[in-house]
């Protein structure tokens, strides 16, 4: 296995990311994070997104009538995002922060993280780094809501395959590894980028890599951060993970502290 995540990761991706990207059902995750949010008596309020990326689903979010913050450590892909919130006149904040390390002039109502950003913490210190900072940055008794892919994903569907797409825009090749004792999966991506107004392609190299977590280890790392934990879910249901599932989502809940360390 080569050498853990760099996150200066998406660099020659960030230009493409979003048409890498056609097949996720954004309006589907907006609805579902909403619906949750609504039952825990969030229906309105500011809500920060880690990884946000290019802001889909910051934007997504926005119109559901949410006070939206985006953090992502990639410049080139907020560029994108402040461009068309820009465009839209949404006024969302985006900010070039590591999820590891973020700051906030105050606390939010909920925090949300999906697209398997989560997976990019590579280990337990990372990850209970990320979820101290969220329990310090909720408003007493807010959520905490994220995906991760599983190790079923990494390990039988994905597993050591080779996978190719193509679109006019480009090409992607997707060469993944799987380690089983570490729960790693390497993603060695090969990209091939169409030249404006030419029938010329460059090519781009990266590697990604991502650890699935069981839920027992991601209940362990919340407790520790004074977060509850709520619930696991297969996705896009209220229902708990099955053997196969690919996708889950974790909600969890602000422990109430009278005293916040980090503002």
């Amino acid at each position: 296995m080569k050498g853990a995540l760099e996150l200066d990761k998406y660099t020659g991706f960030a230009t493409v990311y979003d048409m890498s990207m056609e097949h996720i059902p954004y309006d589907e995750w907006a609805n579902y994070i909403e619906k949750i949010l609504k039952e825990h008596g969030i229906g309105k309020g500011l809500i920060l997104e880690l990884g946000c990326g290019t802001g889909n689903m910051t934007r997504k979010m926005a119109d559901k009538g949410y006070d939206m913050i985006g953090i992502d450590y990639s410049e080139e892909m907020l560029t994108i995002a402040r461009q068309r919130s820009e465009d839209r006149g949404d006024n969302i904040l985006y900010l070039c922060q590591d999820m590891r390390d973020f700051e906030l002039y105050g606390t939010v109502s909920a925090i949300i993280c999906v697209c398997d950003s989560i997976n990019y913490m590579l280990n337990e210190d990372d990850l209970s780094k990320v979820f101290r900072l969220a329990s310090n940055y909720l408003d007493p008794h807010g959520l905490l809501i994220f995906d991760m892919h599983t190790e079923y994903l990494y390990e039988e569907v994905l597993g050591d395959n080779t996978t190719y797409t193509n679109h006019e825009a480009g090409g992607f090749i997707w060469e993944n590894n799987f380690y089983p004792d570490d729960m790693i999966n390497e993603v060695n991506l090969t990209l091939y980028i169409k030249e404006a107004d030419s029938d010329l392609f460059s090519k781009h190299e990266e590697t990604h890599v991502r650890r699935a977590y069981k839920v027992d280890t991601i209940k362990r790392l919340l407790h520790e951060a004074n977060l509850d934990f709520v619930a696991a879910y297969h996705e896009l249901t209220e229902e708990q993970p099955r053997p196969e599932s690919e996708r889950i989502y974790i909600i969890a809940k602000e422990r109430h502290q009278s005293n916040k360390l980090y503002i």
